[in-house]
Parts: structure tokens; sequence; C-alpha cells
């Protein structure tokens, strides 16, 4: 079977030999794809819908996987007691959603050994949530797919930052392991420090559009009468400088 260039993102991130839980499943593609290439032993899927857990369990069926893939209607870890996993999915929901279900579920997050998380908005204020709660983005990517562009990442406690050449990420230098632990800037809050570290093409392509974005709203807030559109001029102005710092890194190559 073949999944989405998000969902195989996702799945290259996984640490080959851990137990999957994937929150929020949808149709259980992700688990089912590392249960037929043999890189998962098992998995728990989890889903807050009747329907969509539903669809996993026929997918499942479909493969005959119903022995190795468990799923459990849940609202975010509710279902889940620790130890049952090692690493955690949580993909395609909003930041805010996304952190809910971390803080609410802290106890059972702290059992896993690695998170990978795909949050679509309140991103900078995402990467700073995981870090208050002892955590280090370890990887990072980015893809883009349909239009659309889709920051990854997996994270580590911090304890266990500096060892993640030991747990299959030996493509990172070991010199970007040793920095993560310092305070990120605000260019690497927004786009991420290894994206930025990796000059990654596809974070250079979505700079580009958010650049072009913002110099469109400049020109119509610049048009518009008002406190609240000088206010919005301002901030967007700011988004923009942050944007256009983060493209200069890459006229190096």
């Amino acid at each position: 079977m073949q999944l989405s260039l998000r969902l195989t993102a996702i799945a290259e991130m996984v640490t080959e030999g851990n137990r999957l839980v994937d929150v929020g499943c949808d149709h259980g593609y992700l688990p089912v794809y590392l249960l037929l290439n043999k890189k998962i032993p098992e998995a728990i899927a989890m889903d807050v819908r009747k329907g969509p857990l539903s669809r996993a369990q026929e997918h499942i069926a479909q493969f005959g996987l119903e022995g190795y893939i468990h799923t459990r209607l849940s609202d975010g870890l509710e279902a889940l007691t620790a130890g049952e996993g090692d690493t955690l999915v949580i993909a395609g929901m909003g930041g805010p959603l996304m952190e809910r279900i971390l803080t609410d579920g802290a106890a059972v997050r702290d059992s896993f050994r690695e998170l990978i998380l795909q949050p679509q908005s309140d991103i900078p204020h995402f990467r700073r949530f995981i870090r208050s709660e002892g955590y280090e983005i370890v990887a990072e990517e980015m893809v883009e797919e349909d239009g659309k562009f889709y920051p990854l990442m997996k994270a580590v406690k911090a304890k266990d930052a500096p060892l993640l050449h030991d747990i299959g990420e030996s493509q990172l230098p070991h010199d970007t392991v040793d920095s993560l632990p310092q305070p990120y800037t605000t260019e690497e809050e927004w786009f991420g420090p290894i994206l930025l570290r990796q000059l990654h093409p596809i974070l250079k392509r979505y700079l580009e559009r958010e650049l072009r974005i913002r110099e469109d709203i400049l020109v119509k807030l610049k048009a518009a009468p008002g406190e609240a559109a000088w206010k919005r001029l301002t901030e967007v102005e700011e988004e923009r400088q942050l944007i256009k710092a983060a493209l200069k890194k890459y006229e190096s190559i």
C-alpha cells in the first residue's frame, strides 16, 4: 500500500522495533503500513470519533492485522495506560488541541521513548510548549502536498537528546544534537531549528510563499483606515522581516 507524502514522512520518523500508538488514527493507514513493512511489532490506533475508528477497523481487517493493531475509542490518551507504547504519533490536528492532549495525558505521555508530532496551527507556540514540558526536538521534516505545507517533528525527553545518534538518527550531525538545549531564537520557534540548520528545500518554498502572502496583506493594510489596521500592519511587517531573515540563510547555497 502507498501512503500520502505526509504520512510517509511520519512513518520514516518512527524508530524500527517500537510499539506504536497513533492518536487520531483516522483510517488507520499509518499502523497498517508500518506493520506490513515489518517496521513495528504492534500498534494501538485510537480516535475520539466512532466513524473514523470503524473505518480503521475495516482497513486493519482487510490486511488481516487484527492481532497486531488494536483499536480504542479515546479522547486523546484517555484510554491508554503508561508503558503500552514506545512511539506516540499525534498528527493532523491544531496545535492547541495537541497541547491539550499532551497536557491531560502527561503521565502516559512521559512513558514513551519518542513523540512524533505534526501540528497544523500555532506552531511557534507549540514548539515552546514542547520544550516547557521537558522535551527536545531532535528531528524535523517538512513536506508539501496538494498545495499545503506540513512541518513534522520528533521529540524526546531532554535528558535523552544527547543519545540520539544511538537510536537511529545518525543522519543528523552530532553538533546539531549537542546544540539543541540552547534557547530557540524567534526564527527557530517559527520555522524549526533543524529545518533552518539543514536549509531544508521545502522550508524555503514555504518561506517564499509566506513572504508573498505578507506582502499582499501589507498592500491592503496600508490602504485601510483606523488604528486596528495600523496595529495589524505593524505585526505583519514584523513577520515579513522574520521571514526575510530566514530566507537570507539560503543565500549561501
